[in-house]
């Protein structure tokens, strides 16, 4: 049987907190959640990318990873939830560039919470998983990155570009995800990814992050949304050979937002994080 957690006799010296944060993006002020450990830093930190819409934000991978040492931050991105702006892809994957900038920033988000620019995660959900991956290959700074239920926004372009069933039904699907954004539409957001086409193919950010650590986490059967063999295979495939750095990827029979394997996903997690910072 598990031993419970043990409570501290007394409180530490700097105690847990959950300050909430913004940082400027586009003009616009994201906000965020700051999840900060207990005692001193600087503290490893992880930026939690979550998907689209954004109905799961991963709060409970947020609080494990704080208990775990981590400093973990939620973000917003432009035009979703509250946040000024428009959305749109491209203002995520700008969004995301400037959390990480602010994180790192010793006069900024970083020096007020002393976070570790040195140790600095990304994971991603969805398409957070996507714009995960996107930052990290252009910014070799970032020491890991880990992905859950990725979206290959190139592989999803390249089916609506050639099929028109399946983008009339990308464009329903995506209908049904608006009312918590602003100022884009299904049909703007299916003719962004097209015309952003085979630039955001995962297959082809292999080389740039081949020398970091990758945990790639795919979904299997009860995912609709990003199944393994359009989404998850192909990337593990097209990554595996000439890596510095071996690839980390599972599998997990789960939906789309890991409804039933939410404590197993937190556990790999923490598992590659431990090794990669």
């Amino acid at each position: 049987m598990t031993e419970p957690a043990r409570v501290p006799e007394h409180e530490p010296e700097v105690p847990a907190s959950t300050p909430a944060v913004t940082v400027l993006s586009g003009g616009e002020r994201l906000l965020g959640v700051l999840h900060l450990p207990a005692g001193g830093g600087p503290h490893p930190t992880v930026v939690l990318l979550h998907g689209f819409p954004g109905h799961e934000r991963n709060f409970d991978v947020a609080q494990a990873l704080r208990r775990a040492g981590y400093a973990a931050l939620v973000v917003h991105y432009r035009g979703s939830w509250g946040v000024g702006g428009d959305y749109s892809w491209a203002h995520v994957v700008e969004d995301a560039a400037a959390v990480l900038a602010a994180v790192r920033d010793g006069g900024g988000l970083g020096g007020e919470h002393d976070l570790d620019a040195g140790r600095v995660a990304l994971v991603g959900h969805s398409f957070g998983g996507f714009v995960a991956l996107l930052t990290a290959a252009a910014d070799p700074q970032v020491r890991a990155v880990a992905t859950m239920a990725a979206f290959d926004s190139g592989a999803v372009s390249a089916r609506t570009r050639k099929d028109p069933a399946a983008r009339a039904a990308l464009v329903e699907a995506f209908e049904t995800e608006l009312l918590p954004l602003r100022g884009t539409s299904s049909e703007a957001l299916v003719a962004e990814l097209e015309a952003a086409g085979d630039a955001w193919s995962l297959a082809g950010l292999g080389p740039a992050l081949a020398d970091r650590p990758v945990l790639l986490v795919g979904t299997t059967r009860r995912d609709p949304v990003t199944p393994a063999e359009i989404h998850h295979r192909p990337v593990v495939e097209a990554w595996s050979d000439h890596r510095d750095t071996p690839l980390e990827h599972a599998e997990l029979e789960t939906d789309h937002a890991l409804s039933d394997q939410r404590v197993t996903v937190t556990r790999l997690l923490l598992d590659f994080l431990e090794r990669a910072l």
